[in-house]
């Protein structure tokens, strides 16, 4: 059995708990408070990697393997997450009707703020049908943060030609 891995990173937006194994990444959370940003193993290493280079503006997307357990629902819609392309964002409404399932506005919105794999999993890229910022277990801030600085980094490569 892979034994679960933790290492932690120090962001413009506070710190990361990264939990996983040599089957995949586990979780990425926010943590509240500070953390003392100690060796990595080495089964998280990429992770590490990835995720500097994405909050340097150097990385749109994301090469790692995922250890996602949750509900089938929850897997359907993390899933679909994952194809919400860098620097856009969509609606609830917008992700229930990618499942063929409008009724099912208030569970999209459950499974998203269940996702284990903030970041990776892009659920702060899920925003309301009024184009208002909603539901983010990190915090507002933080989801306002990251998408501003996906639009920022998008914007530059579209303008020069890198997307």
């Amino acid at each position: 059995m892979n034994q679960i891995q933790r290492a932690f990173l120090k962001t413009p937006i506070g710190f990361l708990e990264i939990t996983g194994s040599e089957v995949g990444i586990h979780s990425l959370y926010f943590l509240d408070f500070r953390v003392k940003v100690s060796r990595i193993p080495s089964c998280l290493k990429s992770c590490v990697d990835q995720l500097e280079e994405y909050f340097s503006g150097t990385r749109q997307s994301f090469d790692l393997k995922l250890d996602l357990q949750g509900t089938p629902f929850q897997l359907k819609i993390w899933n679909e997450l994952l194809k919400i392309p860098y620097g856009t964002s969509v609606s609830y409404m917008e992700m229930a009707r990618r499942i063929n399932n409008l009724k099912a506005i208030r569970a999209v919105g459950g499974a998203n703020g269940h996702n284990p794999i903030s970041i990776i999993v892009p659920c702060h890229r899920v925003i309301g049908s009024n184009g208002r910022l909603v539901g983010y277990r990190a915090g507002l801030k933080r989801k306002k943060w990251l998408l501003e600085h996906e639009h920022a980094f998008a914007q530059r490569d579209l303008f020069y030609g890198k997307l």
